[in-house]
Protein backbone atom coordinates (compact mmCIF):
# COMPACT_ATOMS: atom_id res chain seq x y z
CA UNK A 1 0.00 0.00 0.00
CA UNK A 2 2.52 2.69 1.49
CA UNK A 3 5.16 1.29 -1.49
CA UNK A 4 4.23 2.49 -5.02
CA UNK A 5 1.45 -0.12 -6.41
CA UNK A 6 -0.66 -0.28 -9.41
CA UNK A 7 -3.80 1.43 -8.34
CA UNK A 8 -6.72 -0.82 -8.73
CA UNK A 9 -8.55 1.33 -11.37
CA UNK A 10 -5.46 1.16 -13.85
CA UNK A 11 -6.77 -2.25 -14.78
CA UNK A 12 -9.86 -1.63 -16.32
CA UNK A 13 -9.33 -3.55 -19.55
CA UNK A 14 -8.78 -6.25 -18.14
CA UNK A 15 -12.07 -6.89 -17.09
CA UNK A 16 -14.00 -9.96 -18.57
CA UNK A 17 -16.37 -10.00 -21.69
CA UNK A 18 -18.97 -11.37 -19.40
CA UNK A 19 -18.66 -8.33 -17.11
CA UNK A 20 -21.11 -5.86 -19.44
CA UNK A 21 -21.88 -2.46 -18.01
CA UNK A 22 -25.49 -2.64 -17.17
CA UNK A 23 -28.21 -0.02 -16.87
CA UNK A 24 -29.47 1.71 -13.64
CA UNK A 25 -31.70 -1.41 -11.88
CA UNK A 26 -33.57 -1.69 -9.45
CA UNK A 27 -33.58 -5.07 -8.80
CA UNK A 28 -29.66 -4.53 -7.40
CA UNK A 29 -31.11 -3.70 -4.11
CA UNK A 30 -31.32 -6.76 -1.82
CA UNK A 31 -35.06 -6.60 -0.63
CA UNK A 32 -33.59 -8.78 2.27
CA UNK A 33 -30.80 -6.05 2.88
CA UNK A 34 -33.22 -3.11 3.51
CA UNK A 35 -33.33 -1.77 6.55
CA UNK A 36 -35.96 -1.92 9.27
CA UNK A 37 -36.56 1.40 10.33
CA UNK A 38 -37.57 0.01 13.77
CA UNK A 39 -33.92 -1.67 14.58
CA UNK A 40 -32.12 0.81 12.50
CA UNK A 41 -29.15 2.53 14.57
CA UNK A 42 -28.61 5.48 12.20
CA UNK A 43 -25.12 7.02 12.21
CA UNK A 44 -27.12 10.09 10.74
CA UNK A 45 -28.04 11.73 14.02
CA UNK A 46 -24.43 12.15 15.31
CA UNK A 47 -23.84 13.79 11.26
CA UNK A 48 -23.73 17.83 12.67
CA UNK A 49 -21.68 17.25 15.97
CA UNK A 50 -18.84 15.15 14.18
CA UNK A 51 -18.74 17.00 10.59
CA UNK A 52 -15.16 17.95 10.12
CA UNK A 53 -14.16 21.89 9.30
CA UNK A 54 -11.95 22.45 6.64
CA UNK A 55 -10.74 25.21 4.48
CA UNK A 56 -12.12 25.44 0.75
CA UNK A 57 -8.65 25.32 -0.90
CA UNK A 58 -7.89 21.97 1.48
CA UNK A 59 -11.18 20.28 1.03
CA UNK A 60 -14.25 21.74 -0.92
CA UNK A 61 -17.68 21.29 1.12
CA UNK A 62 -20.89 21.49 -0.92
CA UNK A 63 -23.07 24.00 0.49
CA UNK A 64 -25.51 23.33 -2.36
CA UNK A 65 -28.64 22.93 -0.35
CA UNK A 66 -29.92 19.89 -1.99
CA UNK A 67 -27.09 18.06 -0.78
CA UNK A 68 -27.16 19.37 2.85
CA UNK A 69 -30.87 17.84 3.37
CA UNK A 70 -31.49 15.06 1.13
CA UNK A 71 -31.88 12.09 3.02
CA UNK A 72 -30.76 13.46 6.21
CA UNK A 73 -34.13 12.46 7.87
CA UNK A 74 -32.90 9.14 7.96
CA UNK A 75 -30.56 6.79 6.08
CA UNK A 76 -31.12 2.51 5.44
CA UNK A 77 -28.12 2.76 2.97
CA UNK A 78 -25.16 3.62 4.25
CA UNK A 79 -23.73 4.43 0.54
CA UNK A 80 -25.65 7.22 0.41
CA UNK A 81 -24.72 8.35 3.95
CA UNK A 82 -21.38 9.02 2.43
CA UNK A 83 -23.26 10.45 -0.58
CA UNK A 84 -24.44 13.09 1.90
CA UNK A 85 -21.22 13.67 3.14
CA UNK A 86 -18.73 13.81 0.64
CA UNK A 87 -16.41 16.62 1.54
CA UNK A 88 -13.64 16.45 -1.30
CA UNK A 89 -13.67 18.25 -4.57
CA UNK A 90 -14.47 15.89 -7.41
CA UNK A 91 -12.02 17.74 -9.93
CA UNK A 92 -13.94 16.18 -12.70
CA UNK A 93 -12.39 18.46 -15.37
CA UNK A 94 -9.04 16.79 -14.51
CA UNK A 95 -8.80 13.84 -17.47
CA UNK A 96 -7.10 11.52 -15.05
CA UNK A 97 -10.47 11.92 -12.89
CA UNK A 98 -12.98 11.63 -15.84
CA UNK A 99 -11.04 8.20 -17.40
CA UNK A 100 -11.83 6.73 -14.21
CA UNK A 101 -15.45 7.85 -13.47
CA UNK A 102 -15.87 6.59 -17.44
CA UNK A 103 -14.73 3.35 -15.98
CA UNK A 104 -16.79 2.66 -12.67
CA UNK A 105 -19.54 4.18 -14.89
CA UNK A 106 -19.69 0.90 -17.15
CA UNK A 107 -18.45 -1.36 -15.19
CA UNK A 108 -22.08 -1.60 -12.76
CA UNK A 109 -21.05 -5.84 -11.91
CA UNK A 110 -17.56 -4.59 -10.35
CA UNK A 111 -19.62 -2.25 -8.30
CA UNK A 112 -22.07 -4.84 -7.18
CA UNK A 113 -18.75 -6.77 -5.94
CA UNK A 114 -17.46 -4.35 -4.25
CA UNK A 115 -20.87 -3.69 -1.92
CA UNK A 116 -21.40 -7.24 -1.17
CA UNK A 117 -17.66 -7.51 0.27
CA UNK A 118 -17.94 -4.05 1.87
CA UNK A 119 -21.43 -4.67 3.59
CA UNK A 120 -19.87 -6.59 6.80
CA UNK A 121 -17.45 -3.68 7.38
CA UNK A 122 -18.51 -0.84 6.50
CA UNK A 123 -20.58 0.58 9.27
CA UNK A 124 -17.74 -0.07 11.79
CA UNK A 125 -15.47 2.05 9.16
CA UNK A 126 -18.14 5.08 9.12
CA UNK A 127 -18.41 5.42 13.06
CA UNK A 128 -15.10 5.31 13.54
CA UNK A 129 -14.69 7.99 10.68
CA UNK A 130 -17.14 10.15 12.41
CA UNK A 131 -15.70 9.63 15.86
CA UNK A 132 -12.37 10.89 14.51
CA UNK A 133 -14.32 13.31 12.89
CA UNK A 134 -12.82 12.44 9.29
CA UNK A 135 -14.33 12.79 5.77
CA UNK A 136 -16.63 10.30 4.70
CA UNK A 137 -14.90 10.09 1.48
CA UNK A 138 -12.08 7.76 3.01
CA UNK A 139 -14.88 4.98 3.83
CA UNK A 140 -14.44 4.69 -0.33
CA UNK A 141 -10.37 4.32 -0.11
CA UNK A 142 -10.58 0.80 0.49
CA UNK A 143 -12.25 0.43 -2.95
CA UNK A 144 -9.11 1.73 -4.44
CA UNK A 145 -7.15 -0.37 -2.12
CA UNK A 146 -8.32 -3.83 -2.09
CA UNK A 147 -12.08 -3.63 -3.59
CA UNK A 148 -13.09 -4.24 0.00
CA UNK A 149 -11.53 -7.36 -0.58
CA UNK A 150 -10.32 -8.68 2.52
CA UNK A 151 -7.68 -11.12 1.48
CA UNK A 152 -6.42 -8.84 -0.97
CA UNK A 153 -2.66 -9.21 -1.49
CA UNK A 154 -0.65 -8.00 -3.33
CA UNK A 155 2.85 -8.86 -5.18
CA UNK A 156 4.53 -5.78 -2.68
CA UNK A 157 3.15 -7.68 -0.19
CA UNK A 158 0.39 -5.49 0.98
CA UNK A 159 -2.15 -6.80 2.43
CA UNK A 160 -6.23 -6.34 3.83
CA UNK A 161 -8.43 -4.24 2.58
CA UNK A 162 -6.04 -1.17 3.27
CA UNK A 163 -3.01 -2.56 1.91
CA UNK A 164 -0.80 -2.44 4.60
CA UNK A 165 2.99 -3.71 4.19
CA UNK A 166 4.98 -5.39 6.96
CA UNK A 167 6.95 -2.80 8.04
CA UNK A 168 4.36 -0.48 8.30
CA UNK A 169 1.93 -2.54 9.50
CA UNK A 170 4.02 -2.99 12.72
CA UNK A 171 4.51 0.90 12.70
CA UNK A 172 0.56 1.20 13.22
CA UNK A 173 0.68 -1.22 16.03
CA UNK A 174 -0.56 -4.49 13.88
CA UNK A 175 1.04 -7.97 15.35
CA UNK A 176 1.82 -9.94 12.29
CA UNK A 177 3.08 -14.18 12.82
CA UNK A 178 2.32 -17.65 11.97
CA UNK A 179 -1.05 -17.30 12.86
CA UNK A 180 -2.37 -13.97 12.89
CA UNK A 181 -1.76 -10.91 10.68
CA UNK A 182 -3.53 -8.09 12.18
CA UNK A 183 -2.99 -6.24 8.73
CA UNK A 184 -6.33 -8.22 7.77
CA UNK A 185 -8.13 -7.69 11.50
CA UNK A 186 -10.86 -5.10 10.25
CA UNK A 187 -10.55 -3.40 13.70
CA UNK A 188 -6.60 -3.60 14.04
CA UNK A 189 -6.49 -2.31 10.07
CA UNK A 190 -9.00 0.09 9.96
CA UNK A 191 -7.78 1.95 13.70
CA UNK A 192 -4.23 1.58 11.57
CA UNK A 193 -5.30 3.37 8.65
CA UNK A 194 -6.84 6.12 10.40
CA UNK A 195 -3.81 6.67 12.91
CA UNK A 196 -2.03 6.67 9.48
CA UNK A 197 -4.22 8.96 7.77
CA UNK A 198 -4.43 11.66 10.22
CA UNK A 199 -1.03 11.79 11.16
CA UNK A 200 -0.07 12.53 7.15
CA UNK A 201 -2.96 14.99 7.35
CA UNK A 202 -1.62 16.84 9.58
CA UNK A 203 1.96 16.28 8.86
CA UNK A 204 1.26 17.61 5.16
CA UNK A 205 -0.72 21.13 7.16
CA UNK A 206 -4.05 19.88 6.46
CA UNK A 207 -3.72 18.82 2.47
CA UNK A 208 -5.73 15.48 2.00
CA UNK A 209 -4.31 15.30 -1.59
CA UNK A 210 -0.68 15.18 -0.27
CA UNK A 211 -2.43 13.23 2.59
CA UNK A 212 -3.82 10.52 0.12
CA UNK A 213 -0.75 10.45 -2.07
CA UNK A 214 1.84 10.18 0.59
CA UNK A 215 -0.86 6.89 1.82
CA UNK A 216 0.62 5.35 -1.33
CA UNK A 217 3.67 6.32 -2.15
CA UNK A 218 5.47 6.85 0.89
CA UNK A 219 5.97 10.43 2.96
CA UNK A 220 9.18 10.78 1.41
CA UNK A 221 8.22 10.51 -2.09
CA UNK A 222 5.47 13.01 -1.79
CA UNK A 223 7.73 15.92 0.17
CA UNK A 224 10.05 15.32 -2.03
CA UNK A 225 8.39 16.45 -4.89
CA UNK A 226 6.76 19.71 -3.08
CA UNK A 227 10.11 20.78 -2.21
CA UNK A 228 11.54 20.09 -5.92
CA UNK A 229 8.06 22.21 -7.17
CA UNK A 230 9.09 25.41 -4.41
CA UNK A 231 12.58 25.42 -5.73
CA UNK A 232 11.59 25.84 -9.16
CA UNK A 233 9.04 28.17 -8.21
CA UNK A 234 6.22 26.15 -8.94
CA UNK A 235 2.55 25.31 -7.67
CA UNK A 236 2.37 22.46 -4.89
CA UNK A 237 -1.56 21.63 -5.20
CA UNK A 238 -1.85 17.38 -5.96
CA UNK A 239 -2.09 18.26 -9.76
CA UNK A 240 1.00 19.97 -10.36
CA UNK A 241 3.61 17.29 -8.43
CA UNK A 242 5.93 14.93 -10.42
CA UNK A 243 4.90 12.10 -8.64
CA UNK A 244 5.05 8.25 -9.38
CA UNK A 245 2.52 7.00 -12.29
CA UNK A 246 0.34 4.97 -9.82
CA UNK A 247 0.02 7.78 -6.96
CA UNK A 248 -0.99 10.39 -9.93
CA UNK A 249 -3.67 7.67 -10.61
CA UNK A 250 -4.18 6.50 -7.09
CA UNK A 251 -6.18 9.93 -5.73
CA UNK A 252 -8.15 10.21 -9.55
CA UNK A 253 -9.11 6.91 -8.92
CA UNK A 254 -10.93 7.72 -5.30
CA UNK A 255 -12.13 10.74 -6.52
CA UNK A 256 -14.26 9.45 -9.50
CA UNK A 257 -15.82 6.81 -7.16
CA UNK A 258 -17.11 9.71 -5.28
CA UNK A 259 -18.11 11.24 -8.11
CA UNK A 260 -19.99 8.21 -9.21
CA UNK A 261 -21.30 8.15 -6.28
CA UNK A 262 -22.91 11.46 -5.49
CA UNK A 263 -24.35 11.07 -9.49
CA UNK A 264 -24.98 7.87 -9.42
CA UNK A 265 -28.32 8.50 -11.33
CA UNK A 266 -26.32 10.72 -13.89
CA UNK A 267 -23.86 7.58 -14.35
CA UNK A 268 -26.82 4.97 -14.28
CA UNK A 269 -24.40 3.23 -11.77
CA UNK A 270 -26.84 1.68 -8.72
CA UNK A 271 -25.57 0.54 -5.10
CA UNK A 272 -27.08 -2.53 -3.08
CA UNK A 273 -28.00 -1.06 0.22
CA UNK A 274 -25.97 -1.81 2.92
CA UNK A 275 -28.14 -1.28 6.05
CA UNK A 276 -27.28 1.33 8.51
CA UNK A 277 -26.72 -0.76 11.52
CA UNK A 278 -23.85 -2.42 13.51
CA UNK A 279 -23.32 -5.75 11.39
CA UNK A 280 -21.21 -7.27 13.74
CA UNK A 281 -20.19 -7.11 18.22
CA UNK A 282 -16.74 -8.01 19.13
CA UNK A 283 -17.16 -10.64 21.85
CA UNK A 284 -13.43 -11.18 23.84
CA UNK A 285 -12.85 -15.34 24.14
CA UNK A 286 -10.40 -14.69 26.82
CA UNK A 287 -8.11 -17.91 25.29
CA UNK A 288 -7.31 -19.41 22.21
CA UNK A 289 -10.01 -21.09 20.01
CA UNK A 290 -10.45 -23.43 17.22
CA UNK A 291 -12.15 -21.83 14.19
CA UNK A 292 -14.54 -24.76 13.88
CA UNK A 293 -15.49 -24.71 17.38
CA UNK A 294 -16.47 -20.50 16.95
CA UNK A 295 -18.64 -22.09 13.88
CA UNK A 296 -20.26 -24.42 15.68
CA UNK A 297 -21.34 -21.94 18.57
CA UNK A 298 -22.07 -19.83 16.23
CA UNK A 299 -24.31 -21.09 13.72
CA UNK A 300 -21.86 -19.66 11.02
CA UNK A 301 -19.90 -21.23 8.07
CA UNK A 302 -16.27 -21.33 7.77
CA UNK A 303 -16.46 -18.82 5.28
CA UNK A 304 -18.68 -16.08 7.34
CA UNK A 305 -16.16 -17.21 10.18
CA UNK A 306 -12.95 -16.25 8.13
CA UNK A 307 -14.54 -13.12 6.67
CA UNK A 308 -15.84 -11.34 9.51
CA UNK A 309 -12.47 -12.67 11.22
CA UNK A 310 -10.04 -12.64 8.14
CA UNK A 311 -6.67 -11.48 10.40
CA UNK A 312 -6.39 -15.25 11.54
CA UNK A 313 -4.12 -17.10 9.64
CA UNK A 314 -4.88 -20.71 10.43
CA UNK A 315 -7.07 -23.21 12.32
CA UNK A 316 -7.66 -21.51 15.76
CA UNK A 317 -6.62 -17.44 16.97
CA UNK A 318 -3.36 -16.98 18.04
CA UNK A 319 -2.68 -18.67 21.60
CA UNK A 320 -1.06 -15.06 22.59
CA UNK A 321 -4.13 -13.08 21.22
CA UNK A 322 -5.75 -11.21 20.37
CA UNK A 323 -8.77 -12.95 21.39
CA UNK A 324 -11.44 -11.03 20.11
CA UNK A 325 -13.98 -12.73 17.62
CA UNK A 326 -16.39 -10.58 15.24
CA UNK A 327 -19.79 -12.38 15.58
CA UNK A 328 -22.93 -11.00 13.53
CA UNK A 329 -25.36 -8.90 15.99
CA UNK A 330 -27.50 -11.34 15.41
CA UNK A 331 -26.00 -14.05 16.79
CA UNK A 332 -23.92 -12.65 19.01
CA UNK A 333 -26.42 -13.05 22.40
CA UNK A 334 -26.45 -16.81 21.27
CA UNK A 335 -22.69 -17.24 21.14
CA UNK A 336 -21.35 -15.43 24.23
CA UNK A 337 -24.16 -18.04 26.08
CA UNK A 338 -22.68 -20.93 24.57
CA UNK A 339 -19.62 -20.14 24.99
CA UNK A 340 -19.92 -19.68 28.59
CA UNK A 341 -21.10 -23.17 29.51
CA UNK A 342 -18.82 -24.74 26.99
CA UNK A 343 -15.84 -26.17 29.35
CA UNK A 344 -12.06 -24.65 28.51
CA UNK A 345 -11.22 -28.00 27.55
CA UNK A 346 -12.74 -28.53 24.78
CA UNK A 347 -11.58 -24.63 23.29
CA UNK A 348 -8.78 -26.58 21.29
CA UNK A 349 -7.70 -30.50 21.06
CA UNK A 350 -4.22 -31.66 22.28
CA UNK A 351 -2.43 -34.15 21.55
CA UNK A 352 1.19 -35.50 22.69
CA UNK A 353 3.56 -36.36 21.06
CA UNK A 354 6.93 -38.39 21.73
CA UNK A 355 9.88 -37.16 19.62
CA UNK A 356 11.99 -39.89 18.05
CA UNK A 357 15.27 -39.95 17.47
CA UNK A 358 16.48 -37.33 14.41
CA UNK A 359 13.11 -35.28 15.05
CA UNK A 360 12.83 -31.69 14.88
CA UNK A 361 10.73 -29.04 16.24
CA UNK A 362 10.45 -27.74 12.68
CA UNK A 363 9.46 -31.15 11.63
CA UNK A 364 7.14 -31.71 14.40
CA UNK A 365 5.47 -27.85 14.05
CA UNK A 366 5.20 -28.80 10.52
CA UNK A 367 3.33 -31.93 10.66
CA UNK A 368 1.25 -30.84 13.13
CA UNK A 369 0.27 -27.35 11.16
CA UNK A 370 1.56 -25.07 14.48
CA UNK A 371 4.12 -22.55 14.47
CA UNK A 372 7.65 -23.42 16.34
CA UNK A 373 6.77 -20.47 18.63
CA UNK A 374 3.93 -22.02 19.60
CA UNK A 375 5.09 -25.10 20.48
CA UNK A 376 8.23 -23.53 22.30
CA UNK A 377 5.61 -21.18 24.41
CA UNK A 378 2.68 -24.40 25.41
CA UNK A 379 6.15 -26.68 26.13
CA UNK A 380 7.97 -23.95 27.69
CA UNK A 381 10.94 -24.57 25.74
CA UNK A 382 13.62 -21.79 26.53
CA UNK A 383 15.56 -22.85 22.80
CA UNK A 384 14.88 -25.67 19.86
CA UNK A 385 16.88 -28.45 20.71
CA UNK A 386 14.75 -31.47 21.27
CA UNK A 387 15.54 -35.14 23.07
CA UNK A 388 14.58 -38.06 21.22
CA UNK A 389 11.58 -39.93 24.32
CA UNK A 390 10.59 -36.59 25.62
CA UNK A 391 6.75 -35.49 24.82
CA UNK A 392 5.51 -32.54 23.29
CA UNK A 393 1.78 -31.17 23.84
CA UNK A 394 0.43 -30.53 20.70
CA UNK A 395 -2.45 -28.30 20.06
CA UNK A 396 -4.43 -29.48 17.19
CA UNK A 397 -7.16 -28.65 14.35
CA UNK A 398 -10.69 -30.55 15.66
CA UNK A 399 -11.35 -30.56 11.76
CA UNK A 400 -9.25 -31.79 8.51
CA UNK A 401 -7.30 -29.07 6.91
CA UNK A 402 -10.38 -28.73 3.91
CA UNK A 403 -12.58 -27.78 6.13
CA UNK A 404 -10.74 -24.53 7.31
CA UNK A 405 -11.74 -22.79 3.77
CA UNK A 406 -10.06 -19.79 4.28
CA UNK A 407 -7.15 -20.14 5.97
CA UNK A 408 -4.11 -19.08 4.37
CA UNK A 409 -3.19 -22.44 3.32
CA UNK A 410 -6.45 -22.87 1.42
CA UNK A 411 -6.61 -19.56 0.21
CA UNK A 412 -3.23 -19.65 -1.73
CA UNK A 413 -4.65 -23.15 -3.69
CA UNK A 414 -8.36 -22.42 -3.80
CA UNK A 415 -9.04 -22.22 -7.38
CA UNK A 416 -5.88 -24.18 -8.80
CA UNK A 417 -5.16 -27.13 -10.01
CA UNK A 418 -1.99 -28.78 -9.43
CA UNK A 419 0.15 -30.28 -12.51
CA UNK A 420 3.06 -32.84 -12.42
CA UNK A 421 5.70 -30.58 -11.17
CA UNK A 422 4.26 -29.59 -7.75
CA UNK A 423 4.69 -25.53 -8.38
CA UNK A 424 2.81 -24.77 -11.40
CA UNK A 425 -0.84 -24.51 -11.30
CA UNK A 426 -3.59 -24.31 -13.92
CA UNK A 427 -6.25 -21.13 -12.81
CA UNK A 428 -9.89 -22.04 -14.36
CA UNK A 429 -11.39 -17.77 -15.04
CA UNK A 430 -14.66 -17.44 -13.35
CA UNK A 431 -17.50 -15.03 -14.53
CA UNK A 432 -16.85 -11.44 -13.16
CA UNK A 433 -12.54 -12.29 -12.96
CA UNK A 434 -10.21 -10.05 -14.25
CA UNK A 435 -6.63 -10.06 -14.35
CA UNK A 436 -5.79 -7.89 -11.06
CA UNK A 437 -8.05 -9.64 -9.12
CA UNK A 438 -6.58 -12.93 -9.68
CA UNK A 439 -3.19 -11.80 -9.24
CA UNK A 440 -4.37 -10.02 -5.28
CA UNK A 441 -5.61 -13.41 -4.43
CA UNK A 442 -2.28 -15.39 -5.49
CA UNK A 443 0.55 -12.36 -4.54
CA UNK A 444 1.57 -11.85 -7.99
CA UNK A 445 1.84 -9.08 -10.53
CA UNK A 446 -0.64 -8.90 -13.63
CA UNK A 447 2.58 -8.42 -15.11
CA UNK A 448 3.52 -12.16 -14.20
CA UNK A 449 0.47 -13.48 -15.07
CA UNK A 450 0.94 -11.91 -18.69
CA UNK A 451 4.31 -12.98 -19.38
CA UNK A 452 3.07 -16.82 -17.92
CA UNK A 453 0.03 -16.88 -20.41
CA UNK A 454 1.10 -15.40 -23.51
CA UNK A 455 -1.53 -12.53 -23.40
CA UNK A 456 -1.55 -8.54 -22.76
CA UNK A 457 -2.84 -6.56 -20.05
CA UNK A 458 -5.62 -5.78 -22.23
CA UNK A 459 -7.09 -9.38 -23.10
CA UNK A 460 -10.43 -9.82 -22.21
CA UNK A 461 -10.52 -13.12 -20.10
CA UNK A 462 -13.63 -15.70 -20.57
CA UNK A 463 -15.43 -17.93 -18.23
CA UNK A 464 -13.59 -21.55 -18.00
CA UNK A 465 -10.01 -19.88 -19.80
CA UNK A 466 -7.11 -21.60 -18.58
CA UNK A 467 -4.28 -19.60 -16.79
CA UNK A 468 -1.40 -20.74 -15.87
CA UNK A 469 -0.23 -19.76 -11.99
CA UNK A 470 3.44 -20.05 -10.31
CA UNK A 471 2.68 -20.47 -6.50
CA UNK A 472 6.06 -20.56 -3.96
CA UNK A 473 6.33 -23.17 -2.00
CA UNK A 474 6.29 -22.95 1.92
CA UNK A 475 9.83 -22.80 3.69
CA UNK A 476 8.41 -26.04 5.29
CA UNK A 477 7.91 -27.96 1.80
CA UNK A 478 10.97 -26.31 0.49
CA UNK A 479 13.24 -27.31 3.06
CA UNK A 480 11.57 -31.31 1.96
CA UNK A 481 13.25 -30.91 -0.57
CA UNK A 482 16.56 -31.27 0.77
CA UNK A 483 18.71 -34.46 1.75
CA UNK A 484 20.77 -33.53 4.48
CA UNK A 485 24.04 -34.71 4.82
CA UNK A 486 25.94 -33.17 7.58
CA UNK A 487 24.36 -31.65 11.25
CA UNK A 488 26.39 -28.84 12.82
CA UNK A 489 26.13 -25.43 13.77
CA UNK A 490 25.31 -25.44 10.08
CA UNK A 491 23.65 -28.04 7.64
CA UNK A 492 25.07 -28.93 4.04
CA UNK A 493 22.28 -29.78 2.00
CA UNK A 494 21.86 -31.25 -1.68
CA UNK A 495 19.30 -29.03 -3.21
CA UNK A 496 17.87 -30.84 -6.78
CA UNK A 497 16.97 -28.03 -9.60
CA UNK A 498 14.24 -28.56 -11.32
CA UNK A 499 12.43 -26.50 -14.07
CA UNK A 500 12.17 -22.62 -13.88
CA UNK A 501 14.83 -22.38 -10.93
CA UNK A 502 17.66 -19.68 -10.84
CA UNK A 503 20.32 -18.75 -8.42
CA UNK A 504 17.91 -15.95 -7.26
CA UNK A 505 14.99 -17.85 -6.94
CA UNK A 506 17.01 -20.69 -4.62
CA UNK A 507 18.78 -17.86 -2.70
CA UNK A 508 15.57 -16.68 -1.93
CA UNK A 509 13.92 -19.85 -0.64
CA UNK A 510 16.43 -20.80 2.22
CA UNK A 511 17.53 -16.38 2.86
CA UNK A 512 20.71 -17.13 1.98
CA UNK A 513 23.07 -15.00 -0.79
CA UNK A 514 23.65 -15.35 -4.24
CA UNK A 515 26.85 -15.30 -3.62
CA UNK A 516 27.68 -17.98 -1.02
CA UNK A 517 25.65 -19.79 -3.91
CA UNK A 518 28.29 -19.36 -6.19
CA UNK A 519 31.26 -20.11 -3.76
CA UNK A 520 29.84 -22.64 -2.31
CA UNK A 521 29.52 -24.77 -5.78
CA UNK A 522 32.28 -23.01 -7.69
CA UNK A 523 30.56 -21.46 -10.23
CA UNK A 524 30.56 -18.39 -12.08
CA UNK A 525 27.13 -15.47 -11.87
CA UNK A 526 25.36 -16.01 -14.52
CA UNK A 527 25.66 -19.82 -14.59
CA UNK A 528 22.60 -21.50 -16.39
CA UNK A 529 20.86 -23.71 -14.17
CA UNK A 530 19.88 -27.52 -15.75
CA UNK A 531 16.85 -29.07 -14.22
CA UNK A 532 18.40 -32.66 -12.07
CA UNK A 533 21.46 -30.49 -11.09
CA UNK A 534 22.42 -31.16 -7.55
CA UNK A 535 24.20 -27.96 -5.69
CA UNK A 536 24.94 -27.28 -2.30
CA UNK A 537 23.02 -25.12 0.33
CA UNK A 538 23.84 -24.49 3.65
CA UNK A 539 21.72 -23.02 6.35
CA UNK A 540 21.73 -22.60 10.04
CA UNK A 541 20.29 -25.47 12.25
CA UNK A 542 16.83 -24.69 13.78
CA UNK A 543 16.62 -28.39 15.40
CA UNK A 544 18.22 -31.20 16.77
Amino acid sequence: MHMIRTAIICLAPLIISACNPSSTRPDLVDPALTADKSQTLTLTAIQAEHKPKASSSKINVDNDLENQVAHKAEHTNLWFLIKDDLQFDSNINQRSVKDKIAWFARNQDYMDRVSVRAQPYLFYIISKLKERNMPLDLALLPIVESAYHPFAYSPSHASGIWQFIPATGKRFGMKQNWWYDGRRDIIAATDGALDYLQSLHKRFNGNWFHALAAYNAGEGNVEKAIRRNKKAGKKIDFWSLRLPRETRSYVPSLLAVAEVLRNNTKYNISFKTIPNKPHFESIDVSSQIDLATVAKLSGLTMDEVYTLNPGFNRWATDPKGPHRILIPTNKANSFKQKLASLPKSERISWKQHNIRAGESLSQIAARYQTSITALKGINRLKGSRIRAGQSLLIPTAKESNKYYSLSADARKFKGLNKTGDGKRYIYSVKRGDNLWDIGRHYGISVNQLTQWNGISRKSLLKPGQKLTVWVKQDANKQKDNLVKTVANKTSTNAYIVKPGDSLWLIARKFDIHVRDLLSWNNIKKGTHLQPGQSLIVQEAVTGV
